[in-house]
């Protein structure tokens, strides 16, 4: 991902809240066949306080991504959308993207069969806990025969990347009134209406002008 000092993301705090709120990943490797992706929900491992991630892929992802032998990318892709010119007012401008991402490489571990239902039981707890009623992986209907054939196709994975490379894109290279103008189009009635992006860059915004540079 091309790099902007402008746009650079370099806080730890603020890249775990953008993976944890965007969990859905984009898993990438080189393979002997070239490049291959597979898509997952990943979550931050819960006993360590980095960006170390834990999953699952199903059979036999793990074998066309040489899981554990080969460097994986992992790709979180944050709030994003168009930016109209005519959003700048009159001076001189061309459409734009705005977006967040992370970007996390390495080898991963993988993890013992325990270990895989584990971080599966953490998975469903974590989205169920959501629902008004919650379904939890072990609890009825489920039987722990079910539980554990399910998770026999499944190949569970750690990855401590080694190289991390995030970026923010959010019109911070505007006057805090072009980015003003911005959000406030973001939330209007329109073809590019987008609260979640106007809120990225409203937090953005208000970091700076606290003077909470991240």
């Amino acid at each position: 991902m091309r790099q902007n000092p402008s746009f650079t993301l370099a806080d730890v705090t603020e890249i775990r809240r953008i993976i944890g709120a965007n969990p859905w990943a984009t898993i990438m490797s080189a393979g002997d066949e070239g490049l291959v992706a597979s898509h997952y929900a990943v979550l931050l491992d819960e006993t360590r306080d980095d960006l170390t991630i834990v999953g699952h892929v199903g059979r036999p992802d793990d074998l066309i991504h040489g899981m554990g032998e080969r460097e994986l990318l992992v790709v979180f892709q944050g709030p994003h959308g168009y930016v109209s010119p005519g959003w700048y007012g009159d001076s001189p401008a061309v459409p734009t993207w705005n977006y967040t991402a992370v970007h996390l490489a390495g080898t991963p571990e993988i993890l013992t069969a325990d270990e895989n239902l584990r971080v599966l039981d953490q998975l469903v707890a974590h989205f169920e806990s959501r629902m008004p009623d919650p379904r939890l992986m072990w609890e009825r209907p489920n039987d722990p025969a079910y539980v554990e054939r399910l998770a026999a196709g499944t190949v569970g994975f750690r990855l401590t990347p080694t190289r991390v490379v995030a970026k923010r894109k959010l019109s911070q290279n505007k006057s805090p009134e072009t980015i003003d103008a911005v959000i406030a189009a973001l939330t209007t009635d329109g073809p590019y209406t987008n609260p979640a992006l106007a809120t990225e860059m409203r937090r953005a915004q208000d970091a700076r002008r606290g003077g909470q540079l991240q």
